[in-house]
């Protein structure tokens, strides 16, 4: 059984994610000391325990401590069983965090697999299901993963209620090299309001427009139908070798302008340090990397979230990441056996 302490480097919840993952592909079992133990409120909170639920569920794991404010869990995987899953995170929780702590297993599962999640969609603190779809989604394909994502409807914080459905196919992913962007392809942007004036999509579209420079035809407005309020405005950057999204959510007393320059300043940064992956693509790609066994991808100065991601990975499978610094603005992370 390996022993992680929850409390080392960033020591937040994607240590215990990214082991959940592991353990089941591996078949290892964990154990997790003093999570979150760094944290304003250590512990497992509701989010943790979604993943955790899952997890043991397509596993068949025993698992021990899996409750609110556990700073221990032990987790002992049975074997990957894929088919039809129903996973209902409750108001507002972060469904794209389970599918990514499920999805890695289930394409070591003896057969296709679909979930149907009910939960948040578009969350602040989590990748939104455009996110999954537009970015994260097709690298896996490249890898040769088969997975294809539909959402029903968008589930916004606080109230939650989307719905969407992923299927998995079995898979042996392979290695991918994301060494430069290549040309852009397409740029685009959109602003999504849910139970609150079209204007405020208007004005973030116009802003995000003006400040980038780029003509009205990139920009679109929309509203959506959602459980509650909501506004997300999103801009794509498709290069011929990546595409990423930027996103930013619109919150009270902030005015429509200041959400739409936010997500601009992170668009200028992204271009300016001319990484094709951006910090949290970068994060997100360690673990397929790592089960491929081989690949690398140049980014921006690695955050110590992504250095925590690397020790856990590390933990489970005998391969090492190499970091290596090209200029002041660029960095190669690759793997070696």
């Amino acid at each position: 059984m390996i022993t992680i302490d929850g409390s080392a480097g960033e020591g937040g919840g994607q240590v215990l994610r990214t082991a959940l993952s592991l353990s089941m592909i591996t078949g290892t079992p964990f154990r997790i000391e003093h999570i979150r133990a760094k944290r304003k409120r250590p512990g497992l909170l509701r989010q943790h325990l979604t993943c955790v639920t899952p997890a043991a569920k397509i596993s068949g794991a025993q698992v021990q401590g899996a409750e609110l404010n556990s700073t221990t869990v032990t987790f002992e995987p049975g074997a990957i069983l894929g088919g039809s899953y129903t996973f209902a995170i409750g108001t507002a929780g972060a469904t794209t965090l389970v599918f990514q702590t499920v999805m890695p297993a289930l394409l070591h599962a003896d057969t296709a697999s679909k979930i149907e999640f009910q939960g948040g969609t578009h969350n602040p603190f989590a990748p939104t299901f455009n996110y999954l779809e537009r970015v994260f989604c097709p690298l896996l394909a490249r890898m040769g993963a088969e997975v294809a994502l539909r959402l029903r409807k968008p589930g916004f914080y606080p109230a939650g209620g989307g719905a969407w459905e992923a299927v998995i196919a079995p898979a042996k992913l392979r290695p991918i090299k994301i060494e430069d962007a290549g040309a852009r392809v397409s740029q685009s942007l959109r602003a999504d309001v849910s139970v609150l004036p079209y204007l405020i999509a208007e004005r973030e579209v116009a802003t995000a427009l003006q400040l980038l420079d780029w003509p009205a035809e990139c920009g679109q407005a929309r509203t959506v139908r959602a459980d509650g309020h909501g506004n997300v405005l999103m801009v794509e950057i498709a290069h011929e070798n990546v595409t990423e999204v930027f996103t930013g959510f619109g919150e009270r007393g902030v005015s429509s302008e200041a959400v739409a320059a936010g997500v601009v300043d992170e668009v200028r940064a992204y271009l300016a340090a001319s990484a094709p992956v951006g910090p949290h693509l970068a994060d997100q790609l360690l673990l397929p990397l790592a089960l491929a066994g081989g690949g690398s991808f140049v980014t921006g100065a690695v955050s110590e979230h992504a250095r925590t991601n690397i020790a856990v990975i590390e933990k489970f499978l005998v391969i090492e990441f190499v970091i290596e610094q090209l200029d002041d603005t660029r960095w190669r992370l690759s793997i070696t056996r």
